[in-house]
């Protein structure tokens, strides 16, 4: 790789690289800091030939801490980022803003390096020059993650395309947990929409990624199509978020979990109970986001039902796209 920086004081050859790939992520990150001590930066430009897309940053970059609301990364391991990072968020706010609309998909545990890959670029760590996901990390993640995505109507985002970042023989972050499976965390085979703890902050998460969300009642489930698909009784739905639901979309609701058909679904093994159903519109179709049974005693529920009333969701830049 090829950099250009103002006062560069470190290089690491291909060989010590190369034996840093099979270290842990703290490991890692140790090699690195251990290289470059540098809490502050004296860096003004950067180009590679893995990447075509140069930056040229008016100000130095800093390095802040990891704030605890921040929760993609607040727990990722290390506890300073750069500022700006690698999707080119220059304020925290930004930041912010921008990394909790992919806080559900961590929930989901689609792949186990899913946050070390994201938080590479939306909380990159304190070096003297920005350090990548490599490649294959990126395309282990979105093997693994990009269906679970799909579920929700979501394609892989074009500034995730894993082309775009270093092969491993170069300088990167490399996957975490290769051939070692016995720390892995378990991926989770429920359908997306149903695997959701009964939380009130998971329910608000969710609640501003939906585009509606609604008290209601299910008459039906069918397959269709590799779908699951749902059909809303006709008794009376209470909508606490409308978005671009019509008064025809609640007269005949109709739901579906895209690519469902077979995942399991604790909550809709018995339909008597009213359900908290949250979802998005996509091309004409209204995909589920999550199901709740609603439980009248549920404390965390009850917190979440009267938070909505006052609480202003984040308006995202669409980060899925």
């Amino acid at each position: 790789m090829a950099h250009i920086l103002k006062h560069p004081s470190w290089a690491l050859t291909q060989n010590s690289f190369s034996l840093a790939l099979g270290l842990s992520l703290f490991s890692f990150l140790l090699l690195l800091l251990t290289v470059s001590a540098a809490d502050e930066y004296d860096y003004y430009s950067w180009q590679s030939d893995n990447f075509h897309n140069g930056r040229f940053y008016t100000k130095q970059p800093q390095c802040v801490d990891i704030p605890a609301d921040l929760r993609l990364c607040h727990s990722v391991g290390y506890k300073k980022m750069r500022l700006p990072n690698l999707l080119d968020h220059e304020t925290m706010p930004e930041v912010k803003q921008q990394a909790g609309s992919w806080v559900p998909l961590l929930a989901k545990r689609c792949h186990a390096d899913t946050q070390v890959f994201l938080c590479s670029l939306f909380a990159p760590v304190c070096l003297d020059r920005p350090i990548y996901p490599c490649r294959s990390l990126c395309e282990a993640v979105r093997d693994s993650c990009a269906p679970v995505m799909e579920t929700y109507g979501f394609p892989w985002p074009e500034m995730l395309t894993c082309d775009k970042f270093p092969i491993d023989n170069d300088l990167c972050i490399p996957m975490q947990f290769t051939g070692n499976h016995a720390t892995q965390p378990p991926v989770s085979k429920v359908c997306p929409p149903c695997d959701n703890e009964l939380k009130a902050d998971n329910i608000m998460e969710h609640y501003c990624a939906s585009d509606f969300a609604l008290k209601m009642k299910i008459k039906e489930v069918k397959k269709e199509k590799g779908d699951r698909k749902l059909i809303a009784a006709q008794k009376k739905k209470k909508v606490l978020k409308q978005g671009g639901l019509r008064k025809k979309d609640l007269k005949k609701l109709t739901l579906y979990i895209k690519n469902g058909a077979n995942c399991p679904c604790s909550q809709l093994d018995s339909l008597g109970s009213n359900f908290l159903i949250m979802g998005r519109k996509v091309d004409q179709q209204l995909l589920l986001m999550s199901i709740h049974k609603w439980d009248k005693k549920s404390k965390e529920l009850k917190f979440a039902i009267k938070y909505m009333k006052s609480h202003q969701c984040p308006t995202y830049h669409t980060v899925f796209q």
